[in-house]
């Protein structure tokens, strides 16, 4: 079967549970509980000088990991969420369908900053939720974590083995991000 060019662009643009669906895609658990991803380090660096938040986090590296997201999550505790690896930079949408359980949403540009907050997204909800720009990546994290963490717009995100204490070179990859 042949598609054009267009048809594959849109099919592209719009697979980010970023707002598509595939329903082949393999998962790591049953399909109630949803997927369950490899962690890596995520820390936060508080604009206002408060020491680093330091979480443990599952990554979305691949289109379907995206895709799927924290959909059909209902096991999500305080800490807990996905970062979504955009490189190179991007406008993804990302939508609440089939998701349960409140999130908050966090789009991060490529020097790291948090660009915007959505705050307890709505379960179950299609509305787009989206930066107005390009971003290098989008945390979800429980819905109300990022108030309980005191996560703001202008705080800087990185993850990855570059978070480690010892390390200082920057590195922007999908999983190691810390921008310089």
């Amino acid at each position: 079967m042949k598609y054009s060019p267009m048809l594959l662009a849109c099919a592209v643009l719009a697979a980010c549970s970023p707002a598509g669906e595939k329903s082949s895609a393999p998962m790591s658990h049953a399909a109630d509980t949803g997927q369950h991803l490899p962690e890596v380090p995520l820390v936060i660096h508080h604009r206002d000088g408060r020491p680093a938040t330091r979480l443990s986090i599952e990554i979305a590296l691949g289109q379907e990991e995206q895709e799927l997201g924290l959909m059909h999550r209902t096991d999500l505790k305080p800490g807990d969420g996905m970062v979504f690896p955009m490189i190179p930079a991007r406008m993804p949408n990302f939508w609440m369908k089939d998701t349960p359980t409140p999130l908050d949403v966090l789009f991060i540009a490529l020097d790291g900053r948090v660009v915007r907050v959505i705050a307890n997204a709505k379960p179950n909800d299609k509305t787009p939720l989206f930066a107005e720009q390009p971003v290098a990546g989008v945390l979800e994290l429980r819905g109300h974590d990022a108030a309980r963490l005191g996560i703001r717009e202008g705080d800087a995100i990185a993850w990855g083995a570059c978070t480690a204490e010892a390390a200082s070179e920057p590195s922007v990859k999908p999983d190691s991000f810390c921008p310089a």
